[in-house]
């Protein structure tokens, strides 16, 4: 036959080598057509560079689904089945065959075509490495030139005739294909199929998703469709539970949650995943905001709690075990080689130091790994209430890092800014257990020490404020319970609790000493009202108990119901000093020697002790009294003058 042009498709002509049988068939979206092909090159030779029968299998392709070479959707609509026709077909509808010619051979080798692409374009992949692969495709790339196709159809597919994929599917029958791969993972998951049954559900998350990724975010269908992914999403993860895949759970459920922040049963299954993979923390987390979200789950997660509990108790002695018997092995071999013993005796913390390195023979990488494991330990010790025993856990891989930081290490260099920040942790952790076995002393000290390297680190302030308010120390405990305030004001009510403790710690504290309010003013401030004088002992000296002490004594007794009052009103301590100045009137009486004595020890107060006596009189007996009494002291002055002298 002569060779024909096709109408309404330029660049094309047709030839038919062989008549199909019946009619013209119907071509609707979706149908099916399965030919073989043979591609050759528009030269003399007629070169072929790809056959369809050689690999074995026919081509495939679906007529409305965008394939790349669409002339030859063209091409296939105008032939019968069975036909053999060959067309010509210029370089504008062959530019893109050497793309689909690399998929079909990667295929027909048991590959997959898209295996090592990035996502981009077909085109942007190939410019991206710069080849197909095969030499033929390069040159038909770099020279667009016209190919010839000998073609045959071999099957016409009715659109529904065939099991079709999640692409060749409209909106409607994806929609109607959800609830089908639905049932059909329920009815796998009683069978006990997880597998399976997990491939049906995901099939419909992935329906659902596509059709969600077609509408605006925030409308109705776009929520709605969301919804519904959400059971299908948990079933998923649950039939990955069942086969033990729980980093892929623990994915799924990742971004279930980022979208639905109240979902209970995302939280349980990524829960029970974390617990599975050892991560504690986060399995806790987890759990606790279950029981947050349903009151009525609190039982099953106290259960879950519990079972965690013992299984990271399990977990830990095994390792432990598993790791000291493999250490234990090792210096036994260095033992038995000539390993130096172990000096014994060492007394203090340098010594020991410098004893564990010839001792132990142990690199920095075992160091660092003891290190994370006596931590480990000591944490674990710590959950137990074990304080003492934690405490020997991380003081010893403390004295580690620091023979680290001595020994091995510059301290310029960024190793030892790491070695602090493995240090700091320690430290903090080993206050803490002091402060539990209420060795308060060692507290300050240690974070006095810690905050000369990390000033301002919240922890230790507040650890050091806590020893302080434990050993009484008011002043220091206040000053740096205002800074673990000033740093976190968040912080606020914990801190008022503990000032609450600290008031009520020290007036326990006074009260078992018998002081009183005045003696506790007295001590703090001083006795002028000064606290540069706080704490300076008084300069009287106080005489002996004889005839004059009990005069004394009798003249404050007998003083009038008003002036007791007053010296109430004064206070404790000035109402004794007003009755000593009362009964200057009574030691006239005194014999000579003994006003000698007397008028000795008084000249030894202080004059801060005078003046606090006048204000006092001023304040209670008013300023005439205190006239009158400084003529009568004056007299009484100038008497025990002349009988001392």
């Amino acid at each position: 036959m002569e060779d024909t042009y096709l109408l309404n498709h330029p660049g094309v002509k047709k030839k038919i080598l062989a008549g199909g049988t019946g009619p013209l068939p119907h071509f609707p979206p979706g149908t099916k057509l399965v030919f073989h092909f043979q591609t050759l090159l528009d030269d003399f030779e007629r070169t072929v560079i790809d056959d369809s029968r050689c690999a074995g299998r026919p081509a495939e392709i679906f007529v409305g689904k965008m394939f790349k070479l669409e002339v030859w959707e063209t091409l296939l609509m105008s032939m019968r089945v069975g036909e053999v026709a060959e067309f010509w077909c210029d370089a504008v509808h062959t530019g893109l065959y050497s793309i689909v010619s690399k998929g079909m051979r990667l295929i027909a080798q048991g590959k997959d075509p898209l295996d090592g692409q990035r996502h981009m374009c077909g085109m942007g992949n190939v410019f991206h490495y710069h080849s197909t692969g095969f030499p033929e495709l390069d040159e038909l790339m770099r020279t667009p030139q016209p190919l010839i196709f000998i073609m045959e159809l071999l099957q016409v597919g009715d659109p529904m005739s065939y099991h079709r994929e999640s692409w060749m599917m409209e909106k409607d029958e994806k929609l109607q294909m959800v609830p089908i791969l639905h049932m059909q993972g329920n009815a796998l998951v009683k069978q006990r199929d997880y597998r399976q049954a997990a491939s049906r559900y995901k099939e419909a998350v992935l329906l659902l998703k596509t059709v969600q990724s077609r509408e605006m975010p925030g409308d109705i269908d776009y929520i709605n469709l969301g919804r519904m992914i959400i059971p299908l999403e948990l079933n998923y993860c649950q039939c990955m539970l069942e086969l033990e895949e729980f980093y892929e759970v623990i994915e799924h459920t990742t971004e279930l949650l980022e979208k639905h922040k109240d979902c209970v049963k995302g939280y349980y299954k990524r829960a029970k995943a974390h617990a599975a993979v050892w991560n504690e923390k986060q399995a806790r987390r987890d759990f606790n905001m279950v029981a947050h979200l349903d009151v009525t789950l609190s039982s099953l997660v106290h259960r879950e709690l519990k079972d965690l509990s013992e299984c990271m108790k399990e977990k830990y002695w095994e390792e432990k075990e598993q790791y000291w018997n493999k250490l234990e092995n090792k210096e036994k071999e260095e033992e038995e080689v000539g390993t130096a013993p172990e000096e014994e005796g060492a007394g203090d913390e340098e010594q020991r130091l410098s004893d564990m390195k010839p001792a132990e023979g142990k690199d920095w990488q075992q160091m660092l790994r003891l290190v994370m494991l006596l931590q480990k330990e000591g944490n674990f010790m710590i959950t137990q209430g074990k304080f003492q025993e934690a405490s020997e856990k991380f003081q010893e891989a403390i004295d580690y890092v620091d023979h680290l930081q001595n020994e091995q290490v510059d301290r310029r260099g960024d190793d030892w800014d790491s070695l602090e920040k493995v240090q700091l942790p320690l430290v903090l952790n080993l206050s803490q257990c002091h402060l539990e076995l209420k060795q308060y002393q060692q507290v300050v000290e240690l974070n006095n020490k810690l905050l000369k390297k990390h000033k301002g680190n919240f922890k230790a302030i507040y650890q050091r404020a806590r020893a302080h308010a434990a050993l009484c120390n008011e002043d220091k405990a206040k000053k740096d319970f205002a800074t673990v305030e000033k740093l976190d004001p968040n912080f606020k009510p914990i801190v008022r609790q503990e000032l609450k403790k600290l008031g009520e710690s020290v007036r326990l504290k006074h009260s078992s000493q018998n002081k009183n309010y005045w003696e506790t003013t007295q001590q703090k401030w001083g006795p002028d009202g000064s606290k540069a004088h706080a704490g300076k002992p008084k300069s009287v000296k106080f005489a002996q108990e004889n005839k004059a002490d009990e005069t004394i004594r009798v003249g404050v007794e007998k003083l009038p119901e008003e002036k007791t009052k007053a010296s109430d009103e004064c206070g404790g301590g000035a109402g004794l000093d007003n009755g000593n100045i009362l009964a200057e009137d009574a030691e006239a009486n005194i014999d000579a020697d003994k006003d000698g004595e007397q008028a000795g020890d008084e000249r030894e107060i202080t004059h801060s002790e005078a003046t606090e006596k006048e204000q006092c009189r001023s304040s209670v007996l008013g300023p005439e009294s205190v006239t009158e009494q400084h003529r009568e002291a004056g007299d009484q002055t100038g008497d025990e003058r002349e009988i001392s002298h």
